[in-house]
């Protein structure tokens, strides 16, 4: 099973939350970030309907595959902040 781990960190003058090289909106406060990330994480793994997908690789080629939305990914939060508070 696949592994998801959200990042809450200093970002923009305030807070976000990050997943891989990705970063949510700021948060004016560290806890608004963390309860975000928190929520996403959340919803991550509510089941869903299966969907067909298309994606861009790095490649620039299109991927198209069946999603099973029952097929959830792990998910956790890792505060990369707190040692800082």
């Amino acid at each position: 099973m696949v592994k998801v781990t959200y990042h809450v960190v200093a970002h923009d003058e305030g807070y976000a939350y990050r997943l891989g090289n990705v970063y949510s909106e700021p948060y004016p406060t560290h806890d608004e970030a963390l309860a975000a990330a928190r929520h996403a994480a959340g919803a991550q793994q509510l089941a869903d309907g299966d969907a067909e997908i298309s994606w861009q690789n790095d490649e620039g080629e299109w991927i198209h595959e069946h999603a099973d939305g029952a097929d959830r990914p792990m998910t956790d939060v890792v505060d990369d902040i707190e040692d800082d508070r």
